[in-house]
């Protein structure tokens, strides 16, 4: 068993916590090169948090160009056991409007040039993404918003589509044939690098608009989804506040899931066959199995 240190991805506003102390900065660095931004350290309702601004200070970073690998291997650096995604999102259904918070359980990845994976030629290896969050830390974080006032769905597909345009109406129309609850950014190849970190990840997904499919609606724009965030921003900090009061008086044990052995059987190429430079830099967030 173990102390929970959680690691949150998500926008700046979200650090503003009161009771939120110990609070230090420090600047990272990984093998794959500098995260999003500053780490940021502090402890609330005795649980260790780690925040880090996907989009960098000032939402500088557009979605298709967030380093992904470099802000997933600095929370493994940084010691997180678990892995909490805050981010907007855009509605596929008419029962999930502007506000609904959406703790999403599945995803279909439609990014395409984002590197999705820490392994690569010299070390190969296949983690399972059939259930690609950590069902315990998702009904945590379900729980948690929902104590701080917000209307939650659980369970959902969250389409990933790499942006940053917003959706053609035939796109849209099509994500919603498909099943899909909500569409996003962000969240890919996010998901699949903590799975490989063996971090678990959960994600609440805050609606933010329609996207494009209702015809007889405006369609979305920045202006819009920036009031809605707005919006969202004080029941997100005020579940994250929930969670850690949650988890304060519960013993982490490893995930159900297995997640953080979940290397155990995924790395396929055999020691003598792997490029020793990069096992180097896999040992960052590897080096249980390395």
């Amino acid at each position: 068993m173990s102390h929970w240190k959680l690691g949150i991805i998500g926008g700046s506003g979200l650090y503003d916590l009161p009771g939120l102390d110990a609070v230090r900065k420090k600047t990272s660095d990984t093998p794959w090169g500098a995260p999003s931004g500053e780490l940021t350290f502090g402890r609330l309702n005795g649980i260790d948090l780690v925040f880090l601004p996907r989009h960098g200070p000032g939402h500088r970073i557009p979605p298709n160009e967030i380093n992904f690998r470099a802000n997933i291997a600095a929370l493994k650096m940084a010691g997180c056991t678990d892995i909490l995604s805050i981010s907007a999102c855009g509605s596929l259904k008419d029962d999930l409007p502007p506000g609904r918070f959406v703790v999403v359980d599945q995803y279909i990845d439609r990014t395409r040039n984002c590197v999705n994976s820490f392994f690569e030629t010299g070390c190969a290896a296949h983690v399972s993404m059939a259930d690609p969050v950590c069902h315990r830390l998702a009904a945590l974080a379900a729980d948690a918003a929902e104590s701080a006032g917000a209307p939650v769905t659980r369970g959902g597909t969250y389409l990933a589509m790499e942006g940053p345009q917003f959706s053609s109406r035939a796109e849209s129309a099509l994500y919603r044939s498909w099943g899909c609850d909500v569409i996003g950014m962000t969240n890919m190849p996010e998901a699949r690098l903590a799975r490989e970190a063996e971090l678990p990840y959960a994600a609440i997904a805050m609606v933010t608009d329609y996207d494009s499919w209702r015809e007889d609606e405006a369609v979305v724009d920045v202006a819009a989804v920036l009031t809605v965030m707005h919006q969202n921003v004080d029941l997100a900090r005020r579940a994250i506040a929930a969670l850690t009061n949650m988890v304060s008086d519960i013993q982490r044990t490893p995930s159900p899931q297995g997640i953080e052995t979940g290397l155990d059987t995924a790395i396929i190429t055999p020691p003598d066959a792997r490029d020793p430079a990069l096992v180097g830099k896999l040992k960052a967030i590897a080096g249980r199995v390395l």
